[in-house]
């Protein structure tokens, strides 16, 4: 703090006492957050040559939690960093004449950020999410033998397309951002279509189209990109890479019927679904269709923790089932946590052969609570020497014959039908889920208050980013926050519990003095009047 510019000198005494305050937001993410940062974790990306970043990494990265924890615009943080005392304060900025990065120093240090993990495949960001959340597990003594987890799908902020829009605005995107030179090896009359489909609104041309017209003018779109795909050769760029690929995706090439189109039950969900963001995917979850990212989370949920703590967030293109999430989740965790996790809380979507392989063999209760599919009509049982099948619906025993080939043979109205030992183990798992007692299945549902604060900013539930690792980064950016707030209500309750013992006891020693002093009152009158 300087001697003339420091903040203190400048306010009142009650401003001042809010502004010192370490139990108000301000001061407990400087704490919690900005000072347990380690700039040592972003030394990869500043050489020797280069030198040291021109703004301290740790305002930097505090600038970005902010950022994602309010849900401002790049504007709003930078007039807030400039001139909010309490933002300036949780970024460590104590003097009126403490500097704020410039714009262009905070994007420059996102880029590079980016630039680092498309290149090594690792994120200094999560590095540092975890270190800082570890800081804080350790000292605020959050027990982690238990975990739950829970995913949320986020659109990407793009627009639904149909195939023959997603096929054309590829190719226009491709044709806006290439020098013109590179098209000189195709005809007159190519460049002359590949001009009118530039020119084209396809919204449009869908609207206005039959079903067999659109898929004529797919299949010459396809051959149209074909030959630019072969003429082109040596340019690369991302949209040239873009193009390449959706025209892989949509399209075959046959030697004797030539460009043909692919049937839509062959186009996987993975494929790119629009040249904007080329990186989400699709899936269809619970009758909606989403484009774009998926978010997992894990926290702790031990009943005496003073509050629970996001440990591992995750995110993947849409179409990544949620229990690929499991394992690395809980590898993850596990890293940061004092205590070994014994058990998982779930919902059915994480059941996996996989999954209950790997918690067995780490000695995790994996406690899931449901089973995804219709609960079976027929219902097996095995032991050591017999199997018995009970049809539920007509409540009857059903004679079970094994096959020479090992698996079980039932006789039903429409047939025969056959069980393999799997199905068997499938519907003891649905047994043991269902009779897993309420107040252990309930520890899960909490999980959701996390997932509902996780997107809390967004609108429709459509992120505002573009690409995986800027929607990756704003996950773990919005979870950090997430941990910062319950921290700090965790302080504020403690604060307020012992303020509200010093008011009782206060008021206790004043009734005391009163009742004291009225009884001495009292015998002073009664000395008096004798």
């Amino acid at each position: 703090m300087s001697m003339y510019s420091g903040v203190y000198q400048h306010l009142t005494k009650t401003s001042n006492s809010i502004y010192k305050d370490k139990n108000l937001w301000h001061n407990i993410f400087y704490k919690e957050i900005v000072s347990r940062i380690d700039e040592t974790l972003f030394a990869p990306l500043f050489s020797e040559t280069s030198g040291a970043p021109n703004a301290p990494i740790r305002v930097l990265v505090g600038m970005m939690i902010l950022k994602e924890g309010e849900g401002c615009s790049d504007q709003k943080l930078f007039e807030n960093a400039r001139f909010n005392l309490l933002f300036r304060k949780a970024l460590g900025l104590v003097n009126m004449d403490d500097s704020v990065p410039t714009e262009s120093t905070y994007y420059l240090f996102r880029k590079n950020i980016g630039e680092y993990f498309k290149k090594t495949g690792i994120d200094l960001l999560e590095a540092c999410f975890q270190q800082i959340t570890k800081g804080q597990i350790i000292d605020y003594q959050v027990s982690g033998q238990s975990l739950r987890m829970d995913s949320k799908l986020i659109g990407s902020n793009i627009a639904f397309y149909s195939r023959y829009e997603l096929v054309h605005k590829s190719l226009v995107l491709f044709y806006k951002s290439t020098p013109k030179e590179h098209f000189k090896l195709l005809s007159d009359e190519k460049l002359a279509r590949l001009d009118s489909y530039v020119k084209e609104k396809s919204a449009d041309t869908v609207y206005r189209s039959t079903k067999e017209q659109v898929k004529e003018k797919l299949g010459e779109l396809g051959t149209l990109i074909y030959s630019i795909i072969q003429s082109i050769t040596a340019f690369q760029s991302t949209d040239y890479g873009t193009l390449k690929q959706v025209f892989k995706e949509q399209y075959d090439v046959e030697e004797d019927a030539g460009i043909q189109l692919k049937a839509n039950k062959e186009i996987s969900a993975k494929s790119i679904q629009s040249p904007h963001d080329p990186e989400c995917d699709y899936r269809r979850k619970n009758d909606e269709d989403t484009k774009g990212y998926s978010h997992n989370i894990a926290e702790t949920c031990d009943e005496n923790n003073p509050m629970n703590i996001i440990t591992d967030v995750q995110t993947a293109p849409a179409s990544k089932a949620d229990n690929e999430f499991t394992k690395p989740a809980t590898t993850n965790s596990q890293k940061l946590l004092q205590d070994k996790i014994t058990n998982i809380h779930t919902d059915g979507a994480y059941h996996s052969e996989d999954n209950q392989t790997f918690t067995r063999e780490e000695g995790i209760n994996f406690y899931l609570t449901g089973f995804q599919g219709a609960v079976p009509r027929y219902e097996l049982t095995k032991d050591d020497h017999t199997i018995r099948c009970i049809d539920t619906k007509e409540n009857v025993e059903v004679e079970v014959v094994t096959t020479p080939k090992g698996k079980y043979r039932i006789k039903t109205g429409k047939g025969y039908r056959y069980f393999t030992d799997k199905e068997i183990e499938k519907q003891v798992l649905r047994k043991e889920i269902a009779q897993i007692p309420r107040e252990i299945a309930n520890k899960r549902n909490n999980v959701e208050a996390s997932i509902y604060q996780l997107a809390y900013p967004l609108r429709k539930d459509k992120t505002k980013y573009r690409g995986f690792f800027k929607n990756k980064i704003w996950a773990i950016l919005r979870c950090t926050w997430i941990n910062c707030v319950r921290i700090a209500k965790y302080i504020m309750g403690i604060a307020k519990n012992e303020a509200e013992k010093v008011n009782n006891t206060l008021l206790s020693v004043l009734l005391t003095f009163l009742i004291e002093n009225l009884f001495n009152f009292k015998a002073f009158r009664l000395r008096s009047n004798d």
